[in-house]
């Protein structure tokens, strides 16, 4: 059975986010064949072009990690019914510049946590639009809109509902399998 590094981004920069619980928790929760980093956002610099030919060393890092891993997972919030800005700067700095996609055929899962009912759908939605762009090909189901209670998910990755965390259990149990499938097609440095 294969073994798969995968990368997440946090799309808040909170530092008492609960998308960071959930990250916490998705950890604790994955396969053990897939291990799981952080591929940290908060440090990277406003994107601009003028950075393409220099990049500096932070999005340098950023964009080497991104390249280094076999998929990339995104835990964010919905602001505004789209998502952070921190995360779209992120997503244009290992897009960037033009030809250098770090996500071009990179496997990738979205899933959310909001107090709102709706958890994080609409932004969802938005992200999934950017990735398509980036060539990144998503896993569309299960679709994972998380609504947040204050006792749900602890600070270091306890989930106290236990449909919640079997639903979560079976949420990276599905993106390990999409992984590998779309792996077996898309060949990494194919």
């Amino acid at each position: 059975m294969a073994r798969f590094d995968v990368g997440y981004l946090v799309g808040s920069l909170a530092s008492r986010s609960i998308n960071r619980r959930l990250a916490s928790a998705l950890v604790k929760l994955a396969p053990a064949d897939m291990a799981l980093q952080e591929i940290p956002i908060r440090d990277l610099p406003l994107y601009s072009y003028d950075y393409d030919s220099d990049y500096p060393e932070v999005a340098k890092r950023f964009k080497e990690a991104i390249t280094g891993v076999d998929a990339i997972l995104f835990v964010t919030p919905e602001y505004n019914r789209s998502i952070p800005g921190a995360l779209k700067n992120a997503i244009d700095w290992a897009s960037r510049p033009y030809g250098q996609n770090a996500f071009t055929r990179k496997p990738s899962a979205v899933i959310g946590t909001s107090p709102g009912s709706i958890g994080t759908a609409v932004g969802q939605q938005h992200l999934r639009s950017i990735l398509s762009f980036c060539n990144s090909p998503q896993m569309n189901a299960p679709e994972a809109y998380i609504q947040f209670t204050p006792d749900l998910i602890s600070d270091d990755g306890q989930v106290s509902t236990e449909s919640t965390a079997e639903f979560l259990k079976t949420f990276m149990a599905e993106f390990r399998v999409f992984i590998e499938r779309v792996l077996t097609v898309l060949p990494r440095g194919g």
